[in-house]
């Protein structure tokens, strides 16, 4: 990473032409700053800014990064600087958002740093900004924080983990969903394969009902490639077996979110779940089950 921050810094007049040809707007309005064209001076006094020890100068800087996106991760190693250098708690959470924003995997690494901090504040915005970020060194720093103290932190590690298909993760979503992790469920269900889904399955029951149909939601409307028709129709086999107003509920909403060339084996199987479901007492809404 050191290597590439010093070769981000050599080229940051090439990243200034760059992030203009990009057609990522520039920056309009900032008090006493001169109508300039051309990002090159605009990045040097993005960088100049963030090198001030101005709480408002350097919030604002932040703020023009973030409004471009990932065409300012030329301004990367300069907010690493920073944040390895310490600063106040708010402009730490402005830093750490920026660099989620920028999505530059050589933010991941004082991000991972950040997940470990003793300012939950600051530990939800490093695992949210490197859920953007990504690469091995966000998946390691993610997969820790499914242990972390706070619920917050340990969610939206699990989301991002499911959403980054990280699929050795799994028996630590699994682990985590044991001790109350609700998201790691729809995780679950976006990674699994054959007997994980069969796991899942089998938590129904054991956990909350919308807990572990959240998790097979999303098993259900994965593509044929990735589950096959044999595993849908046992688990709507299943949730159709509880007969509950739960389960009539939960298959009406696959039923709206069917996607129009998905399989018509499972689409008939799922038809006829809501039908034999329907008579459940609060099924019709009037007496939902608590």
């Amino acid at each position: 990473m050191r290597a590439s921050i010093r070769l981000t810094r050599w080229i940051v007049s090439v990243g200034a032409i760059l992030w203009t040809a990009s057609g990522v707007a520039q920056p309009q309005g900032r008090p006493g700053a001169p109508s300039v064209a051309g990002g090159a001076f605009i990045l040097a006094d993005v960088v100049k800014r963030l090198k001030s020890g101005d709480d408002a100068q350097v919030k604002d800087a932040l703020d023009e990064v973030r409004t471009a996106g990932r065409g300012g991760a030329a301004a990367v190693p300069v907010i690493v600087d920073l944040l390895r250098a310490g600063t106040s708690p708010a402009l730490s959470k402005a830093a750490l958002e920026t660099l989620g924003d920028t999505e530059d995997g050589d933010a991941s690494e004082v991000l991972a740093w950040y997940a470990r901090h003793r300012n939950v504040d600051l530990r939800r915005a490093a695992v949210a900004a490197l859920a953007r970020t990504r690469g091995p060194v966000a998946v390691r720093a993610l997969r820790s924080a499914l242990s972390d103290s706070d619920s917050t932190v340990r969610g939206i590690s699990a989301t991002a983990l499911g959403e980054m298909k990280v699929h050795e993760a799994i028996a630590e979503l699994f682990a985590a969903l044991e001790r109350g992790v609700v998201e790691a469920a729809a995780s679950i269900g976006e990674l699994c394969s054959g007997p994980e889904c069969e796991q899942l399955v089998a938590k129904l029951g054991a956990l909350p009902f919308d807990v572990v149909t959240s998790g097979l939601d999303q098993v259900l409307l994965r593509p044929p490639a990735e589950i096959d028709d044999a595993m849908k129709l046992g688990i709507v086999g299943r949730i159709r077996e509880l007969g509950t107003a739960e389960a009539n509920h939960f298959l009406k909403g696959v039923q709206a979110k069917w996607p129009p060339k998905g399989s018509r084996h499972v689409k008939q199987a799922i038809d006829q779940a809501v039908l034999a479901t329907a008579g459940s007492p609060g099924a019709d809404g009037s007496e939902r089950a608590p």
